[in-house]
């Protein structure tokens, strides 16, 4: 939503006397109230519910979204202004609520297929990102500024009754555990990381990616949707395959998770491609980039959940609709971090160095996390291999061989 966002209230914030920056801002708030709703709310979820918490999530985005559709009528200035970081501050703090509550859920109800039931509802995102700008930009043209939100905000609403009969209603006890406990594991800084950095990547795109593309190829602007269909639907079919298999094989994750970040790392050095390797950017080259991109952050992304919920489980954490709503909140939070420093870094990048340059300094992020995430699981590998060899030393095993031998 906060991409059809941005292209619908752009025209009527400049309209009504906003700057660029002003309009970054206001879209910016959005990824900072979400990183600190998800928190907070991921911490108390036991306390809330996650049922409750999810269906008042989605009936509070539901009203801001039809109110965000009225902000032409408000008068310029200020208090048009105002209003915009209080309506994206709602509703970021309720889609916090609504996603948090929904991982936990989902992770509650599938526990032994966290990852393929993720990937496979990334196929929705998939849709989402393919759908909503073009059918969002259809009503606006034809029925002006307040018909798409006021669609989108009904279409929400009506889900919400919904979701109170199907859902089912868990109970849990409040537990002891902190985020900060949990986020200080090694692991999961480095997990971390490889979120923000993924989220980072995607959201340099949004700003950046259509300007290149009409400068660059002269594409007319109707055609410059059907190039961000190459990551999108690389992305959706593959996160069901990739969930299955790390549920599946559950040592593969590792893997999945540095060759994705590397993938991706490359694949933006590529995206330009980088002025250092003097290849000129052609059409075709480019949509096979995003493919590649779209596959690369799905190997990445499926796997981080179960990961960081099986490293808490393996440092004492109590298994429960408690640990599933930090793990959730964090997850959300770093997802929201690196949405709102990758559009800013990746604009500013833009305008001082041009999109081939941009693109392969944002590919650092997830070289960096790729390489981390190496550098953490061989360290990890060693010392459970010389743990187990001081636990069990070869010749403790030969002389008990012997011992049973002799005995028989």
């Amino acid at each position: 939503m906060s991409k059809l966002c941005f292209y619908l209230i752009s025209p009527t914030a400049e309209k009504k006397g906003a700057s660029n920056t002003i309009v970054g801002l206001i879209f910016g708030c959005f990824a900072l109230f979400n990183f600190s709703a998800s928190l907070i709310l991921g911490n108390y979820l036991s306390q809330i519910g996650a049922k409750f918490m999810f269906v008042a999530g989605m009936f509070v985005s539901g009203c801001v979204t039809i109110l965000f559709g009225m902000l032409d009528k408000v008068s310029s200035g200020p208090m048009f202004i105002s209003l915009c970081f209080l309506v994206r501050a709602m509703d970021a703090i309720s889609f916090a609520a609504a996603i948090t509550a929904s991982f936990s859920i989902l992770a509650k109800a599938f526990p032994t297929n966290i990852a393929t039931v993720l990937g496979s509802l990334e196929i929705f995102t998939g849709l989402g990102l393919v759908l909503g700008p073009p059918l969002g930009g259809f009503l606006y043209q034809s029925f002006g500024y307040e018909v798409p939100f006021i669609t989108l905000g009904c279409i929400v609403l009506a889900l919400v009754p919904v979701n109170m009969c199907i859902l089912p209603k868990y109970d849990s006890t409040p537990s002891k555990e902190s985020f900060w406990k949990l986020i200080l594991l090694p692991k999961v800084l480095v997990l971390c990381l490889t979120i923000f950095s993924l989220s980072a990547c995607l959201g340099f795109l949004d700003p950046t990616m259509s300007l290149f593309i009409l400068k660059k190829f002269k594409l007319p602007t109707g055609y410059v949707g059907l190039v961000f269909l190459g990551l999108a639907l690389s992305y959706s079919l593959s996160s069901p395959l990739l969930g299955l298999v790390s549920d599946k094989l559950p040592y593969i994750r590792k893997w999945l998770l540095i060759s994705g970040n590397l993938i991706t790392g490359v694949c933006f050095f590529m995206l330009g491609p980088a002025p250092v390797l003097h290849i000129e950017s052609q059409l075709w080259m480019f949509v096979l980039v995003l493919v590649l991109i779209g596959f690369s952050l799905g190997m990445s992304a499926i796997p981080v959940f179960p990961e960081i919920l099986q490293c808490a489980y393996e440092n004492g954490f109590e298994e429960g609709l408690s640990l599933l709503g930090l793990v959730s909140g964090l997850f959300n939070a770093m997802w929201s971090l690196g949405s709102f420093v990758g559009p800013i870094l990746g604009g500013f990048l833009y305008e001082k160095l041009g999109f081939e340059w941009a693109a392969a300094i944002q590919g650092g992020w997830p070289l960096i996390s790729g390489l981390s995430t190496g550098i953490f699981f061989t360290i990890e590998a060693t010392r459970r291999s010389s743990s187990s060899s001081l636990q069990n030393p070869p010749g403790d095993n030969e002389e008990r061989t012997h011992l049973i031998g002799n005995e028989t």
